[in-house]
């Protein structure tokens, strides 16, 4: 089976074809820009199109009718949606009533849906939550302590994200210890621009860093992370700050951005400290410490750690960090805890996912 996978962002379509059960990547590529001035890509139904038209002229495949499931990244299900699961009109449906959750995310997500639906209209597609690792995390640890009235009316909770990456990464750990998923408990640190730690126990989340947005948890390229919602409050009455515009720092212009005032990139970070840049290495300094705050809590969460885990552009890119962190950290941890990094395959997880769903189709 040919299974494409594709990512739409607000601006950008990332794809990859794999064949399967070989699992074996024949094509990727991205499209951006989409939509932006003097592009040649006006929406993502025009971005599809030449999406298909490129795998052709690569010749990845030979006709459209070659191509078996598309499996797609979607950013938020709600508490509805949880499980990959085939795209229907009430799929469609649930998937726009949660653009509340993901403004950025979700109309893009689905117009992908919408675009392969009008060239592939017999070709199954696959819906892939970035929530859905951790839809196993108990209610006392995704609540919030708010009036229980404003969970039922609005879902306020965590749902965590960067799922596809945490699960890909917990099962190639387990095939790389040669033991199975469910007899480890694995702490995964997906490390990037945006980064998020979870809590495998046994191959089930049961905590994860991000909550009802991808803003909580760590310090990140441009995001706060954690921060007491009542300096919120007092910052947008000191400044006179909208919703919008408070918005805008909590997820532009704070994180590696807005502590070191140099860049959202660690690599300018790492630069800057290089440099002599105090609040470079402030920003690291934060940082590192966030990382480890989460690893001591998820050790103690899941009873201890067979692995502790670091993916993502930051996690796999950073041998150095990694080092600092399995310092500190080695006078508390036994020695039995392996430090590994294990690059991620986000799109790989989705075709395998897809794959499952579709192939007896």
């Amino acid at each position: 089976m040919n299974i494409l996978t594709i990512n739409c962002g607000s601006s950008s379509i990332k794809y990859k074809l794999f064949v399967f059960p070989e699992e074996k990547m024949i094509s990727k590529g991205v499209i951006e820009k989409i939509g932006e001035e003097g592009s040649p890509i006006s929406d993502h139904s025009q971005g599809v199109r030449h999406l298909f038209e490129t795998l052709l002229e690569e010749q990845a495949i030979n006709y459209l009718d070659e191509i078996d499931a598309i499996g797609h990244r979607v950013l938020h299900g709600g508490e509805a949606l949880r499980e990959p699961c085939l795209v229907d009109a009430k799929v469609k449906q649930q998937i726009k009533a949660c653009i509340k959750f993901g403004p950025l995310h979700n109309p893009a997500n689905l117009a992908g849906i919408n675009a392969c639906s009008k060239v592939l209209r017999s070709v199954p597609q696959v819906a892939v939550f970035d929530t859905g690792f951790h839809k196993t995390i108990p209610d006392y640890a995704y609540m919030y302590a708010t009036p229980y009235k404003y969970y039922k009316k609005y879902k306020i909770r965590k749902y965590g994200f960067h799922g596809t990456s945490h699960q890909y990464v917990a099962d190639k750990t387990a095939q790389l210890l040669k033991k199975p998923l469910s007899r480890l408990n694995i702490i995964t640190c997906h490390l990037g621009n945006g980064s998020s730690l979870a809590a495998v126990k046994k191959g089930k989340c049961v905590d994860t860093s991000m909550g009802f947005t991808p803003l909580a948890g760590l310090l990140m390229g441009t995001r706060t992370g954690n921060i007491d919602a009542a300096a919120v409050l007092y910052l947008m009455d000191k400044e006179n700050l909208t919703t919008q515009e408070m918005d805008a720092i909590l997820n532009k212009k704070s994180g590696f951005k807005g502590v070191s005032g140099l860049s959202n990139d660690i690599r300018d970070i790492n630069k800057g400290i290089e440099d002599g840049n105090d609040r470079a290495r402030l920003a690291l300094d934060m940082f590192v410490y966030r990382v480890e705050e989460y690893i001591g809590a998820y050790w103690f969460v899941l009873g201890g750690a067979d692995a502790i885990v670091f993916t993502g552009g930051i996690g796999e890119n950073n041998p150095g960090l990694l080092k600092r962190i399995k310092k500190d950290l080695a006078p508390v941890l036994p020695k039995t805890c392996k430090f590994m990094v294990v690059p991620t395959d986000e799109e790989l997880m989705i075709a395998k996912l897809s794959y499952g769903l579709t192939k007896n189709l």
